[in-house]
């Protein structure tokens, strides 16, 4: 174990590893891209119909049962069923990842809209402020840190899942890890294991302070009379 501890430390930290069209640098970059262009597309999708559903109240049947859909969800079994309908391309991948974001991201704005005080939606109201104002004024800043989590989670998920893009013969540190599983080369298989823990931790921590800063700002909650 220690012998295995030591060699995937040399395979981290060799400098050759880092530099080429294989590198682990290009490799990041690629599963960089995949994550966060997946999941900007599925909060685009997805942040506009949690928040129509929680201040509605209509279709909230929908976004409870996203969530349970989202984790029953076979990512492989989706990623194969579009690559033999749109053939060899990154469509098969993001459309998964996509699918996986979007669930986690309705739900827990819906979540975080059905939180808020409905004295202070009529607050709102009573002062004169149209529905938009109650939307983005009132309801979205104290929906912000469910909705905050909804994106992190969404996210960490996507950098998880985003080694599929190896399973279709694209990049990404999922390369890593099937070609390491081919190879029967464990230390390549855990040096990608760890460097998507590590993606996923860096990025969710940077949704973290990016949470808190939108937090200092926020302006102060309504108050019914």
């Amino acid at each position: 174990m220690i012998e295995l501890l030591r060699d995937l430390v040399r395979w981290l930290t060799s400098g050759s590893q880092w530099s080429g069209p294989d590198g682990i640098a290009t490799r990041l970059l690629e599963h960089l891209q995949y994550s966060l262009l997946a999941t900007l597309v599925a909060a685009a999708l997805a942040l506009p119909v949690g928040l129509l559903i929680g201040h509605t109240g209509r279709g909230a049947f929908l976004a409870i049962n996203l969530s349970g859909f989202g984790r029953a969800l076979p990512t492989v079994g989706l990623v194969t069923l579009v690559f033999l309908a749109s053939g060899l391309s990154m469509w098969p991948v993001y459309v998964s990842l996509v699918a996986l974001a979007v669930p986690v991201i309705v739900t827990n704005t819906y979540a975080g809209m059905a939180a808020v005080d409905p004295e202070v939606r009529d607050a709102a109201r009573g002062q004169g402020m149209r529905w938009y104002q109650v939307l983005f004024q009132v309801e979205l800043p104290l929906a912000q840190p469910l909705i905050m989590t909804g994106l992190r989670l969404a996210c960490v998920q996507v950098v998880a899942t985003a080694t599929i893009a190896a399973y279709v013969s694209f990049g990404g540190l999922g390369r890593y890890v099937f070609d390491g599983l081919a190879q029967r080369d464990l230390v390549q298989v855990l040096g990608g294991a760890v460097l998507v823990a590590v993606l996923a931790i860096a990025l969710d921590l940077a949704l973290a302070g990016v949470q808190r800063l939108l937090f200092r700002n926020r302006p102060p909650r309504a108050h019914a009379h």
